[in-house]
Parts: C-alpha cells; sequence; structure tokens
C-alpha cells in the first residue's frame, strides 16, 4: 500500500472495496489495475452517496457542533470533503476559514464551521466529545480535533504519550482568526444570533446609563459604557431614522463623550439619555486602550456630530498604541493611519500612499483576522468611499456611497442587531463629503438625515 499517505496526524489515506460480504483495503496491484485517476473520481462518487442524518447540539457559551451520522463505516470519510458535506445537511458552504471538525469513530464526525466568536468554546467542546465518543464509542479512529482548512486537515491536538495528556495547540493562523471573530462578536460587530438579541431600547438605555459613573472606581467600565453607548446610538435609529428626537440626539452625543474620553481623557462632564436619565462622567484621565476598532467607531462618531476638535485630539493618539491590538487585520491599521493623517493635515502624497496600503492589506488573500465577506461589505466601504472625497468625484462617490449601502444591508439582511440599524463608517464619510459639497441623499434609512445634513447637530459638552 506504497500510494496510501498520511493526511493529518492520526489519519491515512486509503482506498477500500466494499462489498455485500466484506470490506477489504485496495493493494498497489489494485490500484494500478484500475486506475488511480478512475478509481478516485468512484471512491469519490460512491463517498458522497452514503447516507447520513443530521443534527444541530447547542453547547455550552452559545456554540453549535453538527453531527453527521450512520451506519456505513466511512461516514466519517466524508471529513475529506467536508465543504460539500456541509452544503448537503446545512444548504450553506464552510466560511473562508473554514471548520474545526472531528472523526472520533468511523459512523460519524462532527464539525463547527469557523464563522464567530463562539469558536473557542466550541473547539472545547469538541475536544471533549472527541475523545468520550473514541473512547466509548463503535469503531474508534481517532481522538482528536482538525482544522478544516482550504481542502486540508491540520491537528489540533497535541498528545504527549509519555504522560499520556492532550492538549490544544491552533496554529498561529488559526488562533489570530480566533481573536479577531471574538472582539468583532463581543462588541456585536458581526450578524450572529447574538447580536440579534441585544437588549431593547428600555433595558439598553438604563445600562448605558449606569455604566459612566462606575469609570472612576474601574477604569474598564468605560471601554463597556462605550460599546453600550454606541449600541444605543444604533438602536435609537430603527425607532428615529431621521434622527429627529431629542432623544436620538443625546444617544450619539454620549457616545461621542464616551469615545472622546476613552481615547484622549476629558473633564468631569454631564452624558444625557433623557430627562430621566442624566449622569456625570467623572474626570478621566488619558489611556488610550489598543483597540483600534472602538478607536474607530470614535472617529466615526465624532466626524458625524461634527466635533472637530475631539476629531484632531483622536488623531493625536499614538498609533504605536493602537497597534497593541493583536485581533485586527493590518488593513485596519492603515485605515487609521491615513485617517489621522488626513486629520492632521499630513502631505497629500502621505495620505494617499497610506489609503493604498489599506486597500492592498484587504485583499482575501491578506486577511488574517475577520471573515473575507465582514471585510468587503463592512470594513472596506468607508476606505473606497475616502477614495473618492480625495479625489473630488462627487458623482464617483455617490455611486460608491449606493454600493457601500447595498453592501451594509447585503450583510446585515434583516437582522435586529444595533449594527444592522446605521451604516456607520458610511455615515462619517457621507457626513464629511457633505460638508465638502458633494451632493448627498437625505432619505435612505441608513444614514439619518439629521446627522447627515447638520440640522440636529447641537454643542456636546
Amino acid at each position: 500500500m506504497r500510494y496510501a499517505r498520511m493526511i493529518a496526524d492520526g489519519l491515512v489515506f486509503a482506498y477500500a472495496l466494499d462489498t455485500p460480504d466484506l470490506v477489504r483495503s485496495l493493494t498497489d496491484s489494485d490500484v494500478e489495475r484500475a486506475g488511480a485517476q478512475a478509481l478516485g473520481k468512484a471512491a469519490y462518487e460512491n463517498l458522497m452517496r452514503v447516507p447520513v442524518q443530521h443534527d444541530e447540539v447547542p453547547v455550552e457559551g452559545g456554540a453549535v457542533l453538527h453531527t453527521v451520522y450512520g451506519d456505513s463505516f466511512f461516514v466519517a470519510s466524508k471529513a475529506l470533503y467536508l465543504n460539500e458535506v456541509a452544503r448537503q445537511v446545512t444548504g450553506a458552504p464552510l466560511p473562508r476559514a473554514g471548520a474545526l471538525v472531528a472523526v472520533p469513530t468511523r459512523h460519524n464526525l462532527v464539525f463547527h464551521p469557523i464563522a464567530d466568536g463562539s469558536v473557542v468554546d466550541a473547539l472545547n467542546s469538541l475536544a471533549t466529545y472527541a475523545l468520550g465518543a473514541y473512547q466509548d464509542g463503535s469503531g474508534p479512529l481517532s481522538p482528536r480535533v482538525y482544522w478544516w482548512h482550504r481542502g486540508g486537515l491540520t491537528s489540533l491536538t497535541v498528545i504527549d504519550h509519555d504522560t499520556r495528556t492532550f492538549s490544544l495547540q491552533p496554529p498561529p493562523h488559526l488562533l489570530a482568526m480566533m481573536k479577531g471573530l471574538t472582539q468583532l462578536d463581543r462588541a456585536g460587530r458581526l450578524n450572529t444570533r447574538g447580536a440579534a438579541q441585544a437588549p431593547g431600547l428600555p433595558e439598553l438605555t438604563t445600562a448605558t446609563a449606569d455604566l459612566p459613573a462606575r469609570a472612576a472606581e474601574n477604569p474598564s467600565a468605560l471601554s463597556d459604557a462605550f460599546a453600550s453607548a454606541v449600541a444605543l446610538a444604533h438602536a435609537r435609529c430603527a425607532e428615529d431614522p431621521r434622527a429627529d428626537l431629542l432623544s436620538t440626539w443625546d444617544a450619539w452625543a454620549t457616545a461621542v463623550q464616551l469615545g472622546s474620553a476613552l481615547f484622549t481623557g476629558a473633564g468631569p462632564q454631564e452624558c444625557r439619555l433623557g430627562e430621566n436619565f442624566v449622569r456625570r462622567l467623572p474626570a478621566t484621565p488619558a489611556a488610550p486602550p489598543a483597540d483600534a476598532r472602538a478607536w474607530l467607531d470614535a472617529f466615526y462618531l465624532a466626524a458625524v456630530c461634527r466635533q472637530t476638535d475631539r476629531l484632531t485630539r483622536l488623531c493625536q493618539v499614538p498609533m504605536d498604541r493602537l497597534r497593541e491590538d493583536d485581533a485586527v487585520d493590518a488593513y485596519v491599521l492603515h485605515w487609521i493611519d491615513t485617517l489621522r493623517a488626513y486629520i492632521l493635515r499630513a502631505p497629500m502624497n502621505d495620505v494617499v500612499d497610506k489609503l493604498t496600503a489599506t486597500l492592498q492589506t484587504s485583499l482575501p488573500q491578506e486577511l488574517t483576522h475577520a471573515p473575507a465577506d465582514y471585510v468587503d461589505l463592512v470594513d472596506h466601504p468607508p476606505a473606497a468611499l475616502f477614495h473618492r472625497i480625495l479625489t473630488r468625484d462627487p458623482r464617483a462617490f455617490t455611486r460608491a456611497l449606493t454600493e457601500a449601502l447595498a453592501h451594509h444591508t447585503a450583510y446585515w439582511g434583516s437582522s435586529p442587531a444595533p449594527r444592522a440599524r446605521i451604516a456607520l463608517g458610511p455615515l462619517a464619510l457621507a457626513c464629511l463629503a457633505h460638508d465638502h459639497g458633494f451632493p448627498v441623499p437625505e432619505d435612505h434609512r441608513l444614514l439619518p438625515a439629521n446627522l447627515l445634513n447638520g440640522r440636529r447637530i447641537e454643542a456636546i459638552p
């Protein structure tokens, strides 16, 4: 069986002949007689026809495992073609990041698509399941957890045979994606069930109002307060899409205050979230966190609310501090550097060079942390809009804005998540374009008209 090959730790690829009376492995002479190409085609077609059942198993932390099982000895072999299996049993292909998968016995495989922050809980649950099923199941195959990616399998389980212990060691590329997905998911930026189950306006308003005062005792509370305020500002526009109401403005103004305080420090000031919620934000030292996406939120909010001084102070946050964020792709940091250069009036050639670096590092082959569809549909459009502002091309900007809003809708669909309600990045760039004299449509539900045209803008403490 010289043709057989190791495809991952603990897994060997070989052909088998399945007859009504017996199953036997094929030898080199069998393969030569049948022809390797014809044999491979027949084996694939037969394997895909093996009948299976499919169940979804929710596990702790909100992750969902997909279990595929059946009577055949070859169910686990379907893991070789996991993308096709996923399409057959779930109706959707695997994400670009692939999936975690276990093949504990020959009669089943279990997988989890790597699409959101639940991947960490899924990995731990899958490791426990794989070992238990391997030890107790019929036809044991492997106790390991594997990463299926681009058609290949990589073992994530490391076995110390001397101490008989197991550990999980994802390779750096997968670990980076896990970090990025976890951060995006926790912030409600991904279109997941968790984001869709965000609290309603009353609960969100109360939670946001209760957080600023805690910042004096617990500096990390300011990050939580800002994230909550951003969600509230988005959610307000679901009921007030034109931003006509004072309560909507209060939410946006408070988000601006908290975002600026988080990154640049601030003196004591009042944050208003309606007549019943006026909270005093204590004096805050300048201690910017290494959170690049939160900085972008703070920038976008300040741009929408025409806070020129706050924009300047945000752009004076040291770039080295933001580069310490190890959960984002390079394009995010290049995009921040582009905006900083523009606001701080760097030479235009420098701004263009930084924008070019942003666009080049946002290509699919350059991504290390964020899902490709998220980058294409959510993160990339603001940079494309900025390019049209730099070239002073109103018509091209209008086309790019229409495309950006369509991309936002394509990504979020009908999700009730706060981030689905407003296209924050495109809105901020549309405000910049409006103030440059570009004609910008004021009738789109993702662009609150009275924020876009500046009529709702008031003084912010």
